[in-house]
């Protein structure tokens, strides 16, 4: 039996768009011979039955098929770029907001909402926050980069100005949040706290119950190929969301979520497309049914030297030192071959130089891939404080996993 999150009845009256995914995909020559004997779409078993579609797939298919919208102007965004080589994504004006307000109502007209999404540098979430934010009526402060020493005199606007509402990735979050706390600056009219590409962190419960005690969390889940998936509320597990009607998740082989759009607005050809993440179907504790519980990424295991090297489980290790608030793992390779692998600490609370030496040991002896493959150059193997991790200035995001070449 295959799990998807909609039922017969509600997902194949509109296996139609799948059908119209399915029948673009076979124009496109590199693509037609996966296809072949996948014909027709009528049930979710066909749908389980069709191969998945994956990033660099899909690329290929935008490639060749350019889409455009029916009415209104095309926006072309780029995604992925931050572990991997970028993507391009489309999306008709609206990004497909109007489906999302339908269903989650995390801002009204009475917010005055700060998008603090990176905008421009074809980065999608800027705009897509702006669409909902324009369905809800909100007053909106559209930010753009905001260097350190900004923080404090943006923060007394946003208190003048008696902000209601927040957005950002959570990279992005956790340094307005920690800006202020450092600086004893309170929120007090923030209620709401609105994220979407990355995982929610821990660490910012912490700062929001100092800065903003009476702020909670709304989450979307989705990428710029699928757009909004789910949604979720204050009252749902961060790691959970609400599926969308217009999207069909299926749970395939090693727990992988793939995506199928059911929306016919959508440009992109979403048929099977998996993001890389893992995930399942459960009972939310909210009480408002079945959620997809995301429970990570499936590719963030690396090739190190032949070996494969569980970047979150390294992160997870550095992250439950007392002090180290966030971790990243950066490889530096040549020729194809990893040089060096080094792990950067945000840490503070006296946690210093030995505390990192002693970590690194005990990775060391502790993680397979680290001490077989390093067995005769340890010394490439690094731990590493530092003031600032590697960020993705196009998207704000801070990647786990960063890969760089060196000539």
């Amino acid at each position: 039996m295959t799990s998807f999150s909609l039922a017969p009845p509600a997902a194949e009256p509109r296996l139609p768009v799948a059908q119209r995914s399915l029948a673009l995909l076979k124009t496109v020559p590199a693509l037609a011979p996966r296809y072949a004997g996948h014909d027709k779409l009528l049930t979710l078993d066909d749908v389980a039955a069709v191969p998945p579609l994956r990033k660099d797939d899909l690329n290929v298919a935008l490639a060749h098929l350019r889409p455009k919208a029916q009415q209104g102007a095309t926006w072309l965004f780029q995604s992925g770029g931050s572990t991997g080589a970028p993507k391009v994504g489309y999306a008709p004006t609206g990004f497909y907001m109007q489906g999302v307000w339908d269903h989650w109502k995390a801002l009204d007209r009475d917010d005055v909402f700060v998008n603090a999404w990176g905008a421009g540098r074809m980065w999608g979430a800027h705009f897509l926050a702006a669409a909902y934010a324009d369905l809800a009526g909100s007053q909106v402060i559209a930010l753009g980069s905001v260097t350190a020493d900004e923080y404090a005199d943006w923060l007394s606007f946003f208190d003048a100005r008696q902000v209601t509402a927040i957005g950002g990735t959570p990279s992005v979050l956790r340094l307005w949040f920690a800006n202020a706390r450092s600086a004893g600056r309170k929120l007090p009219h923030l209620r709401k706290v609105l994220w979407l590409g990355e995982a929610w962190h821990s660490a910012l419960d912490e700062d929001i119950a100092e800065v903003a005690p009476h702020a909670q969390r709304w989450g979307m889940f989705g990428s710029t190929e699928t757009w909004v998936v789910g949604t979720n509320s204050p009252r749902c597990p961060a790691d959970s969301f609400h599926t969308l009607p217009e999207q069909l998740v299926h749970v395939g082989d090693d727990e992988l979520l793939d995506f199928t759009t059911l929306n016919p607005e959508m440009l992109n050809p979403v048929l099977r497309y998996q993001t890389g993440d893992a995930g399942e179907f459960a009972d939310c504790p909210c009480g408002g049914g079945r959620v997809m519980r995301v429970l990570g990424r499936r590719d963030s295991v690396v090739q190190v030297r032949g070996l494969g090297l569980h970047v979150d489980d390294v992160i997870a290790r550095a992250e439950r030192e007392p002090g180290v608030s966030r971790a990243q793992v950066v490889i530096t390779e040549q020729r194809g071959r990893a040089a060096t692998v080094e792990l950067l600490l945000l840490a503070a609370g006296g946690f210093g130089e030995q505390g990192a030496q002693r970590l690194r040991q005990d990775l060391l002896a502790s993680t397979f891939t680290l001490s077989t493959a390093f067995l005769h150059d340890p010394q490439s193997f690094q731990v590493r404080i530092t003031d600032s991790l590697i960020t993705n200035e196009r998207t704000g995001k801070t990647a786990g996993f960063v890969l760089r070449e060196q000539q």
